[in-house]
């Protein structure tokens, strides 16, 4: 027994290798209660993919204890290491866990590289995790079809833009002059490719793709809202002040988490939301695509997702 307990803590510290310090007096008492601030933000390695031209991809995630969003811009606080590899990482956390919000890709020559992630929040020492090829449980499967058929989405930015799917699948540039408060259109264009069985009653209609925007990077406050030409009926009686979301070419309904969230209907279109800054410089607002309506892809099992990503100046 005495061994069994011995190395199940050691397999625990293998399968988790982030790095953390504290001295005995900060470690919270068994059984207290989290406080609504203050708490680390927590670096984690999702696992490791095989791209079919050779390289190889580190998906990296985190998990954010506190009740609020926290903000840690880029550098001695928030840096990968190789440096060559940092500046795609994000700099704001929502509260939560959030699985597989970038990737860093390794090129085939230099497979046994590693790559640190480095955060330092709060009070706490640098946690650290590395991005590496390891054991074969490590090993992703995203550019396979899950057991009933899921596949990452396509998504891109833009309306007529080129689509892929990815973990890092595209980094845009928004081309239009922003200003401080403005509200400013933004369009992510979708496709569902996943390859359903036709008999299967539970596929006889193509499924929702949902696409939740967040800031990504920046020091202002961004605002999502709601475009305002496609209010549902009942959400409209409900809540008169809130728009609705645009998608064109397909049935949108907007999502009763946030006025963040849109789902396409059918699983082809466009989907759009506005967004506005509360202070000038540069922002990247990400969107995840998910396939998690279906009943083998969700965040658990690393299954089905796209992000891709805005980069938005705001002036003056």
């Amino acid at each position: 027994m005495r061994y069994l307990i011995k190395s199940l803590l050691l397999q625990s510290l293998i399968l988790f290798p982030f790095t953390i310090t504290t001295s005995h007096a900060q470690q919270p008492r068994f059984l207290n209660l989290l406080p609504a601030t203050g708490l680390a933000i927590v670096p984690l390695m999702e696992g490791w993919i095989a791209n079919p031209d050779g390289s190889k991809s580190f998906s990296f995630g985190y998990l954010n204890r506190n009740k609020e969003a926290v903000d840690i811009p880029l550098g001695d606080a928030n840096f990968l290491d190789p440096l060559e590899y940092d500046g795609m990482q994000p700099t704001h956390f929502p509260p939560g866990r959030h699985t597989g919000i970038f990737s860093v890709t390794i090129p085939e020559d230099k497979a046994e590289t590693e790559v640190w992630w480095n955060i330092q929040s709060a009070d706490s020492e640098i946690l650290r995790v590395p991005g590496r090829i390891g054991r074969a449980g490590y090993e992703l499967d995203f550019i396979l079809p899950r057991p009933q058929g899921s596949m990452q989405p396509l998504a891109g930015f833009g309306e007529s833009t080129d689509i892929a799917p990815g973990l890092l699948s595209s980094v845009r540039d928004y081309n239009k002059s922003v200003a401080v408060g403005a509200n400013v259109l933004l369009t992510v264009r979708v496709k569902d490719t996943s390859e359903r069985e036709p008999s299967d009653l539970q596929f006889s209609e193509a499924l929702p793709v949902g696409i939740t925007f967040n800031k990504y990077q920046g020091e202002g406050v961004v605002t999502f809202t709601r475009h305002p030409e496609n209010i549902n009926p009942t959400e409209a009686e409900e809540k008169p002040k809130e728009p609705s979301v645009l998608c064109q070419g397909c049935t949108l309904t907007a999502s009763k988490s946030g006025p963040n969230t849109v789902s396409v209907s059918g699983g082809n279109g466009l989907a759009r939301v506005y967004a506005s800054f509360s202070e000038p410089g540069d922002y990247i607002i990400h969107a995840k695509v998910d396939n998690f309506s279906a009943p083998d892809s969700s965040n658990t099992n690393q299954c089905c997702w796209t992000n891709v990503y805005q980069r938005v100046t705001v002036s003056p």
